[in-house]
């Protein structure tokens, strides 16, 4: 199944900043450094310093049926 990527976001635990990718290879990260968010509306990427736990998903995506 597709998957249609509407917005790439996440929200870092220790700064609260709220990051957003917008488009292809759009590399963004929080003001303090712990998290990055990359791919825009293309691929999903997440990055932490220390673990996955230090970041909220806000991604909103959509799954594509197939006729």
């Amino acid at each position: 199944m597709n998957q249609i990527i509407i917005k790439n976001s996440i929200q870092c635990k220790h700064c609260g900043d709220i990051i957003e990718s917008t488009h292809l290879h759009n590399y963004k990260t929080c003001s303090c450094g712990s998290v990055s968010v990359d791919g825009g509306h293309c691929y999903l990427r997440r990055c932490f310093k220390n673990s996955p736990e230090d970041f909220t998903e806000l991604s909103i995506t959509r799954i594509l049926k197939k006729r």
